[in-house]
């Protein structure tokens, strides 16, 4: 399988880079094909136009095109900003539309406080279905993440590693599942 990894916070000193190599590890411990898309490394203008709309992309935009069209599918690592999601992730997945369709999406949400960035899936979960990237319909959330994942992206107890394995396994069964209907056939 081929796995899109969508970030999108682009503060200096940020903790979700942690939760990147955590998601990152845990993917290509399954024999996925990973991909991370970074909005801090690839500095996308806000948005003017969709990338179907630009007659000539530059190259940073037909990158994450190709990236994304290949994709089986996407997991998501998205801070919570102000009880939302960082703007430029919602940036960035705006500039694409049709790359997205008919592909899961896997929420991983993160903070420094108690929650993990739950109010932000909520809002992702509407965000990927107008895409139509549904997300599967559990979600994984890093409470406290400077204290529960290292620089290096392991837990720091273990526990995260423990609750990835119930998570993924889900979203390779919804991976599998709609890859083999998007063989068959589209709605559009």
């Amino acid at each position: 399988m081929k796995i899109a990894i969508i970030t999108g916070s682009v503060r200096n000193n940020r903790d979700g880079s942690r939760v990147v190599k955590f998601t990152e590890k845990v993917a290509r411990e399954r024999g996925w094909e990973v991909t991370t898309i970074d909005p801090s490394v690839i500095e996308l203008p806000l948005l003017q136009e969709m990338y179907k709309q630009m007659k000539e992309p530059a190259e940073k935009f037909r990158y994450i095109h190709n990236t994304f069209n290949d994709a089986d599918g996407f997991i998501i690592v998205s801070a919570e900003y102000n009880h939302s999601v960082p703007p430029a992730l919602k940036n960035l997945l705006d500039h694409f539309r049709e790359e997205y369709f008919f592909k899961t999406s896997a929420i991983i949400s993160y903070s420094s406080g108690p929650f993990g960035g739950v109010r932000a899936v909520e809002h992702l979960r509407a965000i990927c279905s107008e895409l139509r990237m549904p997300s599967i319909p559990t979600a994984m959330s890093v409470s406290k993440v400077h204290e529960s994942i290292d620089e290096n992206g392991d837990s720091v107890n273990g526990d995260y590693e423990r609750r990835s394995k119930r998570f993924l396994d889900e979203f390779q069964w919804f991976l599998e599942a709609m890859k083999t209907q998007r063989e068959k056939w589209r709605p559009y």
